[in-house]
């Protein structure tokens, strides 16, 4: 629950601190306190934390190094979010911001409870134990190995295993995503089509329903290409047509039609957000298989991308 904040906090586009409280590494909060000041992109924040926080006069440490901060910043110029399994420490957290007026979060507590509604027990309490490795994790870990293997089309002949297959230009996009599609526990290959050479026969042979074309504006990919060619020393931005607009409109519509030819669906992923052009993916390909009466394999376990 959050405290009330103090008079005068700071307007937006000021510093603020996130002060992480915890008794193991601080790592989850400290995640979740990235995400959210994602949405705040007028202030700038930095994360202080306070991790393996085991006793209360760890905690009064803690306690000193954040009344100090707030000193210095002369105001309530931080947030505490905090994940301690023990109440009496949660609680003292809770009472030390509330009398101090720090907006503040137990990002632990909640989900316990919820738990102990749920489950009719109570937790034992026991600090910084394990996470115990989740059902799909080697199936993941498996999923992005193939992925890094199978990296622009370097190994053909593992196109059969694949559970989705990208295809397009160079620098559309593909590697990325077949990274984020790996992670999330699809093995995922991608091939580039380039103009003049064939694409390898195995990706004609394999399910239809498996391939996803990538397109990109052409002027987003001739920005693209060109960082990318003077990363290279400069090369391909003169007469090999590879930072060259007019050729890359050739270039997009030569692969337009390859994908045609396969009758893959086209995913355009400019400005598209890695997580979205990923859910666009999983879903088309997932329509596609259970028209043709199949399904896409998903690991046990593994998490669905949301749209």
């Amino acid at each position: 629950m959050s405290g009330n904040p103090a008079p005068g906090h700071p307007a937006p586009g000021s510093q603020m601190q996130i002060h992480v409280i915890a008794d193991s590494s601080g790592e989850t909060a400290a995640r979740l306190a990235r995400a959210a000041q994602a949405q705040f992109p007028a202030t700038s924040f930095s994360i202080v934390r306070h991790p393996r926080v085991k006793d209360s006069d760890a905690l009064l440490g803690v306690f000193d190094a954040i009344s100090g901060a707030l000193e210095a910043s002369g105001g309530c110029r931080l947030v505490v979010l905090y994940t301690l399994v023990k109440e009496p420490m949660a609680g003292m957290v809770e009472r030390y911001c509330a009398d101090k007026q720090i907006p503040h979060a137990d990002l632990f507590r909640d989900t316990l409870r919820a738990f102990e509604d749920a489950t009719g027990t109570e937790p034992d309490g026991a600090v910084a134990r394990p996470v115990g490795v989740e059902a799909d994790y080697f199936d993941r870990i498996s999923a992005m190995e193939f992925a890094v293997r199978n990296d622009d089309g370097v190994m053909p002949g593992a196109l059969h295993e694949c559970d989705i297959c990208l295809v397009g230009a160079s620098r559309s996009g593909k590697t990325p995503l077949s990274l984020y599609l790996g992670y999330v526990g699809y093995k995922t290959v991608n091939v580039p089509l380039v103009p003049g050479i064939a694409p390898p026969p195995e990706l004609f042979r394999i399910d239809r329903w498996r391939i996803v074309g990538l397109t990109i504006d052409a002027e987003r990919l001739l920005q693209i290409r060109n960082r990318r060619a003077k990363s290279l020393g400069g090369y391909g931005t003169k007469d090999g047509g590879y930072a060259d607009l007019v050729k890359i409109y050739d270039e997009l519509d030569e692969v337009g039609r390859i994908q045609r030819s396969l009758g893959c669906p086209v995913i355009d992923t400019t400005g598209l957000a890695l997580e979205e052009a990923a859910s666009r993916v999983t879903e088309i390909v997932e329509q596609r298989a259970r028209r043709a009466g199949t399904h896409l394999r998903r690991p046990a376990g593994s998490m669905k991308i949301a749209p």
